[in-house]
C-alpha cells in the first residue's frame, strides 16, 4: 500500500506514533468501513512494523491468538499464534472487532496492555517479554455494542482510545478519487449520496453507507458501469433487504445520476 493512500482526518497519525514510542496499546472505535484497518496498515508501513491482523468472531479462542500444540510424525510441537508471533518478533498485533471475541479471550490481553508487557503461555510454561517494537491495537464498532458484547472497563482502561468516523466531505472525495479512479464530479456525487443516506432515520438501514462502499461504486463506474447500476449494486443492495427501503434508496440515487453513463 502506498503511504499516500491514507488521508488523515485529525491527529491520529501523531497520536499513534506517540503511543508506539511510549509502548502503549491503542483502542480504535468507529463504524464499519470508515478506514480503521486502512489506518493500521498505513501506520505499520510508516513505522516499518509488520501488522498481524486477527478478525475476531464468536468462536475465537485464546489458543487461536496464543498458539497450540500440533501433532506430526515426529511427535507434538508448539505453533505460535499471531499474538505470540508479534510479541516475540515485534510488530503490530491488530484485533479487529475485538468485542466479537469471547470474554475469556480478551483476558489474555491484560498483561500485555499494561506496564508489564508480558504474555504468559500456560501450556508451555513460558512468560514472554514483549519485543520493544511490539504494539497491541484493538478496534470495534460502538454501533454494535450491547450489554452482552461490550468491552469491560478493566480492559478498556488499559488503552489509549481513538475515535474514528466517516471522513469529512472533502477528504472522502479525495479518497474516492484516488481509490476509485474517478473524476471529482463523480466523487462529489457519491459523497453527497452517502451524506443523504447517513441522515436517513429508517430503522431498516442498520449501518450507514461506508466509505468502502463508495469506493466500490467508484471502481465499477471507472470500469464503465452505468453509475446508477454501480450505486445500486455497491451501495443500495448492501444496506437493506426491505423493498420499501430499497425503493427509497434507488430513488435517491436517480436524483444524482439519472441513469447517466458519466
Amino acid at each position: 500500500m502506498d503511504s499516500s493512500s491514507y488521508f488523515a482526518q485529525a491527529n491520529e497519525v501523531e497520536l499513534f506514533e506517540a503511543a508506539a514510542a511510549m509502548k502503549l496499546p491503542i483502542l480504535i472505535k468507529g463504524p464499519t468501513g470508515c478506514g480503521k484497518t486502512r489506518f493500521i496498515e498505513f501506520m505499520g508501513q510508516k513505522l516499518g512494523r509488520k501488522v498481524h491482523t486477527v478478525v475476531c468472531h464468536d468462536d475465537l479462542s485464546a489458543a487461536d491468538l496464543i498458539g497450540r500444540h500440533l501433532i506430526r510424525e515426529e511427535g507434538t510441537y508448539w505453533q505460535d499464534g499471531p499474538l505470540t508471533k508479534a510479541v516475540r518478533e515485534g510488530g503490530i498485533c491488530y484485533l479487529d472487532e475485538v468485542i466479537e471475541a469471547r470474554k475469556d479471550t480478551t483476558v489474555v490481553l491484560h498483561s500485555l496492555a499494561d506496564y508489564r508487557r508480558v504474555l504468559p503461555i500456560d501450556r508451555t510454561g513460558e512468560l514472554i517479554e514483549a519485543h520493544p517494537d511490539f504494539m497491541l491495537v484493538v478496534s470495534y464498532n460502538p454501533g454494535y455494542q450491547n450489554v452482552l458484547k461490550g468491552m469491560k472497563p478493566s480492559t478498556k482502561q488499559r488503552f489509549i482510545a481513538l475515535s474514528f468516523d466517516y471522513p469529512n466531505a472533502e477528504i472522502e472525495c479525495q479518497i474516492i478519487m484516488k481509490e476509485g479512479d474517478v473524476n471529482e464530479t463523480v466523487a462529489q456525487k457519491l459523497v453527497t449520496i452517502a451524506h443523504e443516506i447517513r441522515r436517513l432515520k429508517e430503522s431498516d438501514i442498520q449501518e450507514a453507507v461506508s466509505t468502502r462502499l463508495l469506493i466500490y461504486a467508484a471502481k465499477l463506474i471507472s470500469q464503465g458501469f452505468n453509475p446508477y447500476d454501480a450505486c445500486v449494486h455497491s451501495i443500495v443492495e448492501s444496506l437493506s433487504d426491505e423493498e420499501d427501503v430499497l425503493e427509497v434508496l434507488r430513488t435517491l440515487i436517480k436524483l444524482h445520476f439519472l441513469d447517466e453513463n458519466n
